[in-house]
């Protein structure tokens, strides 16, 4: 195998990798700073990856798709544990939004942070420089992936404890309950928009922000 084939695989895992697994920290680091120490007591706010690789999202999943030629990546690290109850007797409903949308201020900020040093690199003269280049490239891709996607109010993604939070802030309880209930269905829900055209209305603002994010 050529060294830019392997620097390139390199690069979309370490690049995949931080994105899911940073996206999960962040979820518990908020939830710490409002009292809930659930995940730091499981060691989930560590950085070593081994304790949130999911063997399927982290691996399997992101292996097939690779090698399938599928055109895109995907995958997901194991859940950071959170007790909510604690989040929202600390902080409130608001508190409880911040939690769920901790992951995707990360994945937002890392890609933008990933754009603005990949505008300021140098051309590529060996194969460091490739790798740089094709990690920054990556981070930018993957995280406005999973930002965005997570932001879709479908069980369980973030979006939709987003919207759970919003409606039982504002007393909508009953909403909330039900909304909640469609959880079940929710893995059904993202399968079926991911293999359907209706992906399509989801992964066209996804590319017109990378397009706009990379050089």
């Amino acid at each position: 195998m050529e060294e830019t084939k392997i620097a390139e695989i390199g690069a979309i895992i370490l690049a995949l990798a931080i994105a899911i697994i940073g996206h999960e920290i962040m979820h518990g680091r908020v939830a710490y700073h409002f009292g809930d120490d659930t995940a730091k007591l499981q060691g989930r706010l560590s950085i070593n990856p081994l304790v949130h690789i999911d063997p399927v999202g982290t691996i399997i999943v992101p292996a097939l798709l690779y090698f399938s030629n599928a055109g895109f990546l995907f995958g997901w690290a194991k859940p950071v544990p959170i007790n909510i109850s604690t989040v929202i007797r600390n902080g409130g409903y608001n508190a409880a939004i911040a939690v769920a949308l901790a992951g995707i201020t990360f994945n937002f900020a890392l890609a933008l942070s990933a754009a603005l040093v990949l505008h300021m690199l140098p051309p590529i003269h060996n194969i460091w420089d490739y790798f740089l280049h094709a990690f920054l490239t990556y981070t930018v891709v993957y995280n406005i992936v999973l930002g965005i996607f997570n932001l879709m109010p479908i069980p369980p993604l973030d979006g939709s404890h987003v919207v759970t939070y919003q409606a039982r802030k504002m007393g909508y309880h009953d909403f909330a309950n039900k909304f909640q209930a469609i959880g079940q269905y929710g893995m059904i829900l993202l399968m079926l928009i991911i293999a359907t055209p209706v992906s399509d209305v989801i992964f066209a603002p996804m590319m017109r922000v990378i397009d706009m994010l990379l050089p």
